[in-house]
């Protein structure tokens, strides 16, 4: 595991308790294993539902069977870019209202705009702080229309 993913478990945890007010289905999209499985640990430790792909395909295949409120993309995939697959999510009709908040080790500087001209809500760099992923999952800026 990278120190970044060690330092991001290694967080007081105090306030990653359940603070739900609405249980979301959350998507955790990166082909990075140490990231991935920690992101969707603390996803799933913050009382949501998770689910987790290592690539665009498996993304795509478990977005439309899982329909997900929220989907953290790390857009440098090896096999899809995450617009790519934001494009193809947003295609199909149960999944339209499914927001995506970029997640990635690119440079924000160049990839921000780009991602929000995608339809991410939003671009962060990784790895995410999780006092940040609680509000953005707790505040309901995640959730979708049903």
């Amino acid at each position: 595991m990278g120190n970044s993913h060690k330092n991001m478990l290694m967080q007081p945890i105090h306030y990653l308790e359940p603070k739900v007010w609405q249980k979301r289905r959350v998507l955790v999209v990166d082909d990075d294993l140490d990231s991935v499985h920690s992101m969707a640990m603390l996803v799933k430790m913050m009382g949501h539902e998770v689910q987790f792909a290592i690539n665009g395909f498996a993304a795509l295949d478990i977005a439309r069977e899982f329909r997900p409120d929220l989907v953290l993309l790390d857009i440098g995939l090896p096999d899809f870019s995450g617009y790519e697959i934001i494009r193809q999510i947003k295609f199909e009709g149960a999944l339209r209202h499914t927001r995506f908040i970029a997640i990635s080790g690119l440079p924000a500087q160049q990839h921000r705009q780009r991602a929000l001209d995608a339809g991410c809500q939003d671009f962060y760099p990784k790895p995410i702080d999780p006092k940040v992923l609680e509000s953005l999952l707790g505040d309901g800026s995640a959730a979708t229309e049903r």
